[in-house]
């Protein structure tokens, strides 16, 4: 049986017409912690929690107050809704995920989904690509001054929400960026948040605060993906 992704709302939501970012780590951390800033600049609130009997069984407590950790993060006034997560999913859950956060997107009217993925660079300077699931998406990154990918692989839940995306006509974008694969990744955070904000009008990050904000994380981050390897080995032992 495949696992199955449940999504509780706390509150009523409208995005219709919207943006959908996706906050699930990838390779690394930039993308969660981008997220992050994004949520703490741009005043989201807490609108729902994603779960399933597959995660782990983990609290993330922050400000002495306990979290689910996935959560979705919402601004009305800006129509963006954020899948956050601290969760670095094993590849079996990929698919379920991409395909719960596409029939979220579809259920809210979402214009288009944004999603990134790192490729490890020594340097991690290199320039920013993105791919479009369709025309208009494609349009939309060529729009945002950003190099349209012409050949290459994107893997896990970004490449799943591509081909899906493609089949339905919904429109995503994946960023492409790259990474030094050390932390807290800072300049690829920074890098992502620019070109989100790029696509999506008036999402924004505090630059500066960013680099607290990718410290802060990434313990997150880290601990929560120790506590889930520690809970997995106890299972078998």
């Amino acid at each position: 049986m495949y696992p199955r992704i449940k999504i509780k709302e706390l509150e009523p939501i409208n995005l219709e017409g919207g943006y959908l970012i996706d906050g699930f780590p990838s390779a690394g951390f930039s993308s969660a912690i981008a997220s992050e800033s994004m949520i703490k600049t741009s005043q989201f609130k807490l609108a729902g929690i994603i779960d399933s009997d597959s995660f782990p069984s983990i609290s993330v407590i922050k400000n002495g107050k306990p979290n689910f950790p996935s959560s979705i993060f919402v601004n009305e006034d800006l129509k963006v809704g954020i899948f956050l997560s601290y969760l670095t999913l094993e590849q079996s859950m990929h698919r379920t995920t991409a395909k719960a956060m596409l029939k979220w997107a579809k259920k809210h009217k979402i214009g288009l989904i944004v999603s990134s993925i790192a490729i490890k660079s020594a340097k991690g300077n290199e320039e920013m690509t993105g791919i479009g699931s369709t025309d208009s998406a494609r349009d939309k990154v060529k729009d945002a001054g950003l190099k349209v990918l012409e050949h290459g692989t994107v893997p896990g839940i970004p490449g799943i929400l591509l081909n899906e995306g493609s089949m339905s006509g919904q429109d995503v974008i994946v960023l492409i960026f790259h990474s030094d694969g050390k932390g807290p990744d800072f300049k690829s955070s920074a890098q992502l948040c620019l070109a989100i904000s790029k696509l999506i009008p008036g999402a924004s990050c505090n630059i500066p605060s960013l680099q607290k904000e990718a410290e802060k994380a990434e313990i997150v981050i880290k601990e929560t993906q120790e506590e889930s390897s520690h809970l997995k080995d106890s299972m078998y032992m």
